[in-house]
């Protein structure tokens, strides 16, 4: 006579419940981790763009805007999360005009995201790399607040920094 090998019932319901456990404590945590890894990603690409921008100007010599566009060909929007374009402005009319280099452009955000600037939606870096009249911070932010918030802040010099602003509006 053969031995049956197998589950009992109360073994499939012992394995089925821990399963669910260790599932719904996974899960949100994943949720989360998904959402810091895209505010991180979102963040480093904007000053990664930021110091791009700044190099070219001083690369080139000639003043490099970087600015909000829904469009990625004109400075036509004042919400970052629509996008950016990169370009260099030889003319020095704060818009992208035929001749000009368009160096880059950044599709909108995803997520749902914001991302607020206090410097406007253009900022311009001088031949020196030095953005004088851009000073100020951006604030990205998810559908958790501002206790999950990214800023960086823009100073005279042109360097960024983390940090800056505790706001996300």
């Amino acid at each position: 006579m053969k031995k049956n090998t197998g589950f009992t019932l109360l073994e499939l319901l012992i394995t089925v419940a821990l399963v669910t456990i260790v599932m719904a404590i996974g899960i949100p945590s994943m949720r989360d981790f998904v959402k810091n890894d895209r505010l991180s990603t979102q963040i480093n690409t904007l000053v990664g763009h930021l110091a791009y921008a700044r190099s070219e100007a001083v690369l080139r010599h000639v003043p490099v805007i970087i600015c909000a566009s829904s469009t990625l060909t004109s400075c036509n929007s004042t919400d970052w999360a629509e996008g950016w374009i990169i370009f260099v402005d030889n003319d020095q009319n704060g818009d992208l005009s035929a001749g000009e280099d368009l160096l880059r452009q950044h599709q909108p955000l995803t997520g749902d995201n914001t991302l607020v600037s206090s410097a406007g939606s253009v900022v311009t870096y001088d031949e020196r790399g030095f953005a004088p009249n851009s000073t100020g911070s951006f604030s990205l932010c998810d559908d958790r607040g501002a206790a999950f918030m990214k800023s960086i802040t823009i100073s005279n010099t042109g360097r960024v920094r983390q940090g800056g602003s505790a706001s996300c509006t």
